[in-house]
């Protein structure tokens, strides 16, 4: 039976998954997941630059997870985001683990991220859904996607990601005023606003948001009672009811809250700020959460080249 193996080393996290096609040929079969939490947001420079520590975190990591699956090492795509891909000594840090460990980690233009997260998407709906609207956060950046087909028609990029924001404009992850939140608030806005076609939902057409940060804001607004929330769908209006609840608390004390995990706290207030911004600008009131992204995208188009 057909296999592909992704290794996908993120700021939070090493993520080797080996998948199948099920037997019906839905949807993905996971063969293993082996996973080795990392914090690299805590080891950057002020430029970004990937420190000692986190070199060396990255190269434990990379071995360990590659040690999970010998048998599907010489068929592993290993990939960094945002976090390495954009680091001042990319090329050493890519270069050393390389060296240390036989794997050589392959970085993604933000572009290409957007359009694989909208394959998985697409694939997860459903190919014949109609008009589809993607929206990701990542650590680094926002991806958006859009189309009716099985690729998109448009993709975009944005330096606008949860870990980017928290390091430029709300340090430690807290906020010391209403006017620090709306400074926040008007520059993504703006960024986003002069971003020139940037699509809009279709009337007939499905809102999905990838990610980590849609996933929990959806789950604290759940917890909260807000109407038309749940673990698998966002609204605007609970977007906005999370991220006055994240803004009122200690960075500290926001992964006791439901949904927000202790390692994400410190930025989930960031991720917030760029969720109700990105829904405003793209005119979506209400997502549903999609559990795929660009980690699932190339598994899928994997397993499609071995046919």
């Amino acid at each position: 039976m057909r296999q592909a193996a992704v290794l996908d080393v993120g700021c939070h996290s090493a993520l080797l998954t080996v998948v199948r096609r099920p037997r019906d040929h839905n949807g993905l079969e996971t063969v293993l997941s082996h996973k080795v939490r990392l914090s690299l947001h805590r080891m950057l420079a002020p430029d970004g630059q990937l420190d000692e520590r986190a070199i060396r975190s990255v190269l434990r990591a990379v071995a360990e997870t590659m040690d999970a699956s010998p048998a599907a090492q010489s068929r592993v795509f290993a990939f960094a985001t945002s976090v390495i891909r954009d680091a001042p000594n990319r090329d050493e840090v890519i270069a050393r683990i390389a060296g240390a460990t036989g794997t050589r980690l392959r970085v993604l233009p933000g572009r290409e991220e957007a359009r694989l997260a909208y394959v998985a998407a697409r694939h997860w709906t459903g190919t014949a859904s109609g008009p589809l609207l993607v929206l990701d956060i990542g650590g680094g950046t926002v991806e958006i996607a859009s189309g009716d087909g099985q690729e998109p028609q448009t993709v975009h990029s944005l330096p606008l990601g949860a870990r980017t924001i928290t390091r430029r404009w709300l340090p430690g992850g807290a906020v010391s005023s209403s006017r620090q939140l709306r400074r926040v608030r008007e520059h993504l806005r703006r960024v986003l606003s002069r971003q020139p076609g940037l699509p809009k939902p279709e009337p007939d057409g499905h809102v999905l948001a990838s990610s980590k940060t849609f996933a929990q804001l959806a789950r604290l607004a759940a917890a909260q009672g807000e109407p038309s929330c749940s673990r698998g769908r966002l609204s605007l209006s609970g977007v906005k009811a999370s991220l006055a609840l994240l803004a009122d608390l200690d960075p500290a004390h926001r992964g006791e809250l439901p949904g927000i995990s202790a390692h994400r706290a410190e930025q989930s207030l960031a991720g917030a700020l760029i969720a109700e911004a990105l829904m405003e600008v793209c005119e979506a009131t209400s997502v549903t959460i999609c559990p795929w992204s660009t980690r699932e995208g190339l598994l899928l188009e994997r397993l499609e080249s071995r046919r």
